[in-house]
């Protein structure tokens, strides 16, 4: 049995929970988000609270993970989700140009990354990137995808990073 369901998920202030019949949207200062709602399962908003119900005890785990969807929704309109990524590697840089990220890889052309719809890629520095936006997967989407242009590699460390993602170094071969 699923605890995760049946706790109630806080709706921040000023963030607003609509329920249809095939779908959950919510509203907030940082946009909007919704969900598709699996049949079965009931969603009730009152008291800054929403509620997620399953007809079905098979259906216990949807809700569990609709909960968990919906929590993540809350927080992402009301507060935002950012993933920094760091560039290790001597001439390895990154500048942001509108909706555009420039990386200097070390490849023998510049990598250009267009920011998809309602993320915000912001360069604190040259080797700092900071992928913003409302949708927590989206955002994780980004900044994989970012990282995947260059992995760090397992001798020397280059590459693009997570912030404080610990790199396991190899030994280089002995002569």
């Amino acid at each position: 049995m699923s605890r995760v369901a049946k706790k109630p998920v806080a709706l921040a202030k000023g963030v607003e929970l609509t329920v249809q019949a095939e779908s959950v949207s919510v509203k907030g200062p940082k946009g909007t988000l919704s969900v598709a709602k699996p049949a079965g399962v009931q969603v009730e908003a009152a008291d800054g609270q929403a509620r997620i119900t399953a007809n079905d005890p098979a259906l216990v785990p949807m809700a569990g993970t609709l909960r968990a969807i919906l929590a993540n929704m809350v927080q992402g309109v009301s507060q935002g989700f950012e993933r920094k990524l760091e560039l290790v590697g001597v001439g390895y840089r990154a500048s942001a140009q509108g909706k555009d990220l420039n990386l200097s890889l070390g490849y023998s052309h510049p990598v250009v990354f267009k920011a998809p719809e309602g993320i915000t890629i912001t360069t604190p520095s040259q080797t700092e990137i900071v992928v913003a936006g409302a949708d927590k997967q989206l955002v994780g989407e980004v900044a994989a995808k970012i990282r995947g242009y260059r992995p760090p590699e397992p001798y020397k460390g280059k590459g693009v990073k997570y912030a404080g993602e610990n790199i396991i170094r190899k030994e280089a071969k002995k002569a």
